[in-house]
């Protein structure tokens, strides 16, 4: 299996995020988007999770699946999951449209940090030394 997780690693928001303060995902009608499910795993567990983690368990959650499976069926459904090329946390909707930096620690777990928060100035705007800052994907193409 191939790693796709981030290490030490900052995702900053997109260029055009359409928002000056983070904002918490809402649901729509009534069922947890992708946006939600992240913010909702990345939010109540900081530095538990990897992209790994986060990606697998976002599908699981969106398409119902999260209980219905075994342990054993899970492992073989993660395996068929990162078979195939996907977008990683660099796509997702909290830096591109909700206002949310996401921070990788030395391990690859995940947490949230808001736009206007100080340690996102700092992680974005003087790095500790060997951290990797990205830029989340833009919105639109172009301009």
């Amino acid at each position: 299996m191939h790693d796709i997780n981030y290490y030490h690693t900052f995702i900053k928001t997109a260029p055009d995020c359409p928002v000056m303060t983070a904002q918490e995902p809402s649901t729509r009608n009534g069922k947890a988007t992708i946006a939600r499910i992240q913010f909702d795993l990345i939010a109540t567990s900081p530095y538990v999770y990897t992209q790994e983690d986060i990606l697998f368990e976002t599908h699981l959650r969106h398409k119902g699946l999260a209980d219905a499976l075994s342990e054993q069926e899970k492992a073989e459904l993660r395996e068929v999951f990162f078979s195939k090329p996907m977008a990683c946390l660099r796509a997702s909707p909290l830096p591109k449209q909700f206002g949310w930096g996401i921070h990788f620690d030395e391990a690859g777990r995940t947490a949230l940090v808001a736009m206007e928060d100080e340690l996102y100035q700092q992680l974005s705007e003087m790095p500790p030394e060997g951290l990797t800052c990205l830029n989340a994907m833009r919105n639109k193409r172009g301009g």
